[in-house]
This record gives structure tokens, sequence and C-alpha cells, in this order.
């Protein structure tokens, strides 16, 4: 076979695939309009969670202390992940890539200490 011949029949192949894809996708969608259930009622359209109906307001006052906490959580999480690439390079990275990482972790540590120690990490407010 020429070369173009093998670059037609691979843009050939994926123009299928993606067709196939889309067609499977429209066809899933109908048949699951079709097949549906239609029934209506008064509590059909009330938010249900978890089986307990919602009572009151959605729009709650919470403290900044919630997001403050989520964030530093994905903070060390990515930190976390860059131990875990580290420690799987370990043994290419030598004593070079040693005293980075523990350098890295050391600046972790104080980090923590200093949140700790700023009272971040305290839900709980302590009025004098």
């Amino acid at each position: 076979m020429s070369t173009n011949t093998e670059i037609i029949a691979q843009y050939w192949a994926f123009a299928s695939f993606v067709t196939t894809a889309f067609i499977f996708c429209f066809l899933i969608l109908f048949i699951s309009w079709f097949l549906g259930g239609r029934s209506s009622g008064r509590c059909k359209n009330i938010p249900f969670e978890s089986g307990i109906n919602s009572v009151g307001n959605t729009h709650i006052k919470l403290s900044i202390n919630f997001y403050l906490i989520a964030m530093l959580f994905v903070i060390f999480d990515v930190e976390a992940l860059f131990l875990y690439a580290w420690a799987v390079s370990v043994r290419e990275n030598g004593w070079i890539g040693f005293i980075e990482a523990t350098i890295f972790i050391v600046t972790i540590l104080l980090s923590l200490i200093y949140i700790i120690k700023f009272g971040v990490l305290n839900l709980v407010k302590k009025y004098p």
C-alpha cells in the first residue's frame, strides 16, 4: 500500500469511529427518552437529599474557615503528590534529589507549624 492510501485509511477509520460514537450517544439518549417515565405530581420537583426533605433556605452563611481549610487541604494534597513523584524516582535523583526533597519537607513542616500557631485550623472562635 502506498503512503497516501494508508493516511486516507486512517482518516476513514477515525471518521467512522467518531460517527459511530455520536450515533451511539444519540441512540442511547433517544431510547432513554422513549422508554423513560413521564409521571408528574406535586412532590415531583421538590429537592430530595438522602431521604430527607429539605427545610429552610439554601443560602446559609458559612464561616470562611471552612473554605480556608479546604484550600489548605488541596495545597498539602498537591505537595503529597510531589513527594510521591519524588519517591518513585529516588534512585535516579541521587543525593541532590534527596537534599531537595528534605528542603521541601522542612518547608512544608514549617508552613504547617506557622498555620497551627496562627490558629487557622481552629474552627471554634475564642472570645476574650
